[in-house]
């Protein structure tokens, strides 16, 4: 049951996030293809990481992910800071324009948030929380995020 449970929690996340999308698309061209997508989604959750970082993470190879952050880059999803610490090396930075298309998703994240806070007692919001923390830090060790 607690699998059906998640299982549908999160299918309704990537469900609504798939009708903003199309929905916000449906009078132009959509600009992001969807691995496009998946790689923003994958730069924003490892917070700037360097080419050779999303390479190594999404296991392609470096040329490759060099070719698809370029595309990202010529569509203003993308920006290249210079490391301060080693002028050699760049992190990639989702700009603004990705925030703002990014944001059909959190925004649907912040209103369920809400919702919980609001249907749940505080102490029932905090139990979720330390549980999704334990699951998220202990249970999936083969996604591990830096923290920056």
């Amino acid at each position: 049951m607690l699998d059906d449970s998640f299982a549908q929690v999160y299918g309704k996340f990537k469900l609504h996030f798939y009708q903003e999308i199309f929905s916000t698309f449906q009078d132009r061209e959509a600009s992001l293809t969807a691995v496009e997508t998946f790689c923003m989604e994958v730069i924003l959750a490892l917070k700037e990481p360097t080419v050779n970082e999303f390479a190594s993470f999404v296991r392609i190879s470096s040329p490759n992910a060099a070719y698809k952050i370029n595309s990202l880059i010529q569509k203003g999803y993308v920006e290249k800071i210079q490391s301060p610490n080693d002028r050699r090396e760049y992190h990639l930075r989702p700009t603004q324009k990705y925030l703002d298309y990014y944001n059909v998703s959190s925004s649907y994240l912040k209103s369920v948030m809400d919702r919980v806070k609001g249907r749940f007692t505080q102490e029932e919001a905090a139990q979720l929380d330390r549980m999704l923390q334990i699951v998220s830090q202990e249970l999936m060790p083969e996604v591990e995020l830096k923290r920056r």
